[in-house]
This record gives C-alpha cells, structure tokens and sequence, in this order.
C-alpha cells in the first residue's frame, strides 16, 4: 500500500468539502446570523490543510490500488463529518463535540439521527448546512469527486465499489467517470425539480431548499421540530413522497429511462416492481390497522400510512405524525421496512431490495438441493444470471447485518435503552432512517442516548453507509501489510 497516494487525493477532497461551506456561510453573513467563524475556520482549516496535502505530497504513481481506494473513501467520510462537526459545536448549537460528531456523520450518512432537542431556534445557517450535508452525502462523496475530477479517473472503479459496495447500478457508460457524472447530472436534474415544486407548493425558499436537500438523499432533516408535519399542505407530503421515491430507485434506470428511451426497463425490473408492491402491500395493511385502531377517518388514515411507509423504506425518515404512537402491527410493519430499504445504485440505506430477492431465490435453490443435490440452477433476477460472487457476498452481508443488529441492541440495552428503543435505534441508525422507535421516535431525538451509545451508533451509521465491508476492511490485520 502506498500511503502518498491515499493522501493526495484526500487533499484535494478536503478542498472541495472546504468550498461546500461556502453556501452556508453565505446565507449566515447575508442574515447576520454571527455564525461565519463557525464555518470560515472548518472552511480555511480544510482549504488550507487540502492544498498542503495536495502540493506538497507526490504519489510515486496515480493508480489507486482496491486497497488504497477503501482506505481513501473511509478516510473521506471520517474527515468529512470530523470537520464537518465543527460548525455545529463553535456556533454554539449543539453543547459538545461528541454530539456535533453524531449529528454531522448522521448528515453525511444521510442518517437523518439527530440530536438537536429543538431546531426552531437553530440559526439558519447551521440548518442549512446539516441538511446540506445530506445531500452531498447521498449519492457519494467520492462518487461526486470521480464524477468532477479526471485525477481521480484512474482507479475510479476501485473508488466506486468502495463507497457503494451494492453497486450504483448498472454501468451506463464504458468509462466509471462518465457514469458518475451521468447519474450526478440526473441527482442534480431531480433536485432543481423538486425546489421548484416545493416552491410552487407555497414554502418559503430556506424551507424549500432545506426539505430538497433532505428529500433525493434519503436524509430526513427537517427545519421544524414537527417534520413534513409541520406544513399540513397535502400537495408538500405529495411531492416529498414522489421524490422519496425516486431517490430510492436504481438511478442507472433514469438513465436508460431518459437517455436511451427505454422506459420499459423501468416497469419490467423485479426490484422495481418488487419495491412498489411492498410499498403498496405495507400501505395497505397499516392503513386497515390504523382505521380499525385509532377511528381515523379511511382517507387521513391512507394518507399518514402512505407517507410513512415511503419514508421508512427509502429510509428518508420524514415524519407528518407520530407513528411511535400507531398500534404494533403499524409500528413493526415501518420497522421491518427501514430493514430492507430501497434499491440498489439509489440513495437509499438498509439491506436493499435486491438483496431480498437473492435471499429468497438462494433459500429456494438450497431447498432443492437438499432432495437433489446434483441440480444446476442458476440464480436469476429477470433475464440475468446472478454471479456467485455477488451472491455470496450479498448473503454475506445479510449475516453480517442481522448480526449487527442483535450485537448492537444489546450494546444499547445494556446501556439502559429499553428494548424497543435499543433495537430501533440501532434499525434506524444502520439503515440511515433516523427516527426509530420509543425514545427515538419521530418526535423524539438522539440527545438523551448515553455517550458510549452515540458512539456506537455513529460507527452503524458509517457502516451502513458504506455496506460494511469497505468499513471492516481496515481492521483487518492482512489489510496493512506494505506491498
């Protein structure tokens, strides 16, 4: 491993991360919010710290290897949310540094955990930011920098397996550089869109631009204490739905949607439609339970069901109620939808619906082979035969995830969390959803969790951003023996 060249791209990633705060220190100076040191000294520090890393340090080659390209992608999104922390800590938001920590890596995660006990006196500024945040985290950090940098060109494809182990999909162009601008473009496209809507809608610019860049992400910061609820307008909860939704679709399908004409592609892949009749299905029976339980009227009843059943499984995590207070089929239906998440190559978390399907069809093949040992049967999702190394690591992962899951809630248990919030918590922060169950509800936060619990789930939101694998490379012994 060449350390030199883990470092100089990393210099340059700091820069642009540097720049990103402009757009809040902007806002904060043009309303005289007093918050420009707490973005001018992360800003400078990152700028300055960037080009000396950049200028100073020469790679003894520009080709990135696998294993310097996971370093480079979890050294990104470590840096990134440490200095990211800042603003939140030297502007007086948020009371400790640990706290600033959870809240920046839940933007960059597109987590959407927060720890803020109230945001309605929050600068606007800090809000933007943190919702901001989630936007560039969304689709990639470094998916974004492949996208802008021809330097980052050579060993792009190590670069983009790292940070989206499931894959962004197909790959639309011949060249990895070209396909993560293809799909930023189309990020970008569905972002102008929804603020333009949402204006329409009749929000105001700031909380406009703060519920888009939350919404394609699959982030969940909203700028009100009561989330998408706090503007009771059915035409918002209607287009943040819509765009829930296509954030948590296979981006490469756009693609061919828009640029090769091919919509077709769309309605005949199973984890499309598979998602949409879960979707559809879940909407359904929450609905029934909520009518027959709480005496809501049918139409509010579908109304609540269906936005919170897309906000759990595109793991966004906006609210318009407070779903901790539904009967428990309701609640553990939304729990078991922030488990299997959106598709893979979306913005989405959690263990995809792909991975579902290869579950289901793996379990059936080794049924068989139980009575028939000696039986081919290839693994297909439509008309592709499933390699046997995306097999196996995808039921790898499942493993590791359900694993995750139990190891964690007795963590969090053990920490004093009653069992529903333990378990929750650790669902929603390893799925990036955000609010969970109990004391981490929808209308509740993260503040109360103890230290050592933040801890922990920060390192799940990491994990689950970056699929694990990328994350628990670098513990591993064998990764930093020098080639």
């Amino acid at each position: 491993m060449k350390i030199r060249s883990v470092i100089r791209p990393l210099g340059l990633l700091l820069c642009i991360l540097g720049l990103s705060m402009l757009l809040p220190l902007g806002w904060g100076l043009y309303f005289n919010e007093g918050t420009a040191l707490a973005f001018g000294i992360p800003a400078g520090a990152m700028l300055l710290g960037g080009a000396i890393l950049w200028k100073l340090i020469q790679p003894t080659e520009r080709r990135l290897s696998r294993r310097e390209s996971l370093l480079l992608v979890v050294l990104t999104w470590v840096l990134a949310s440490l200095f990211g922390a800042l603003p939140y800590l030297l502007s007086g938001a948020l009371p400790t540094y640990l706290d600033s920590f959870f809240e920046a890596m839940s933007g960059f995660s597109s987590a959407g955990a927060s720890v803020f006990v109230s945001v309605e006196n929050v600068p606007q500024s800090i809000l933007l930011w943190r919702s901001f945040t989630q936007w560039l985290g969304g689709m990639g950090i470094v998916m974004l920098f492949v996208a802008l940098f021809p330097i980052l060109g050579i060993g792009a494809a190590y670069l983009a397996e790292a940070e989206a182990p499931s894959g962004q999909g197909e790959q639309v162009t011949a060249r990895v550089r070209d396909t993560a601008r293809a799909i930023w473009l189309i990020y970008l496209m569905l972002s102008i869109v929804e603020l333009v809507l949402l204006l329409v809608a009749g929000l105001e610019v700031f909380d406009a631009l703060t519920v888009t860049f939350s919404t394609l992400p699959g982030g969940g910061f909203a700028p009100h204490d009561l989330s998408i609820g706090y503007y009771d307008n059915f035409l918002v909860e209607l287009i943040v739905i819509i765009f829930m939704i296509a954030g948590s679709v296979n981006f490469s399908l756009y693609y061919l949607f828009f640029w090769r004409h091919q919509p077709g592609r769309l309605f005949k892949n199973p984890e499309f439609v598979l998602y949409i009749t879960i979707m559809l299905v879940s909407t359904g029976l929450i609905s029934l339970n909520l009518i027959q339980n709480t005496g809501l009227a049918p139409i509010e009843a579908i109304r609540q069901a269906g936005f919170h059943v897309v906000s759990a499984e595109s793991t966004t995590g906006f609210a318009t109620a407070d779903f901790n207070t539904w009967p428990d089929l309701s609640r553990f239906i939304l729990l078991a939808l922030m488990i299997i998440g959106g598709s893979a190559g979306s913005t989405s978390g959690a263990l995809k619906v792909v991975r579902l399907i290869i579950s289901a069809k793996y379990i059936r093949r080794r049924v068989i082979h139980s009575f028939n040992p000696q039986a081919i049967i290839p693994l297909k999702i439509g008309d592709n035969v499933v390699p046997e190394g995306f097999i196996a690591r995808s039921i790898g992962l499942v493993i590791v995830y359900i694993a995750s899951i139990i190891i964690g809630t007795l963590i969090m248990t053990g920490l004093g969390l009653d069992a529903i919030s333990g378990l929750s918590s650790v669902i929603a922060c390893l799925g990036t959803v955000g609010p969970g169950l109990g004391m981490v509800g929808p209308m509740s936060n993260y503040f109360a969790v103890p230290a050592l619990g933040k801890i922990v789930l920060i390192f799940c939101m990491l994990a689950g951003r970056l699929e694990f694998f990328t994350l628990l490379a670098i513990f591993s012994p064998s990764f930093w023996r020098w080639r």
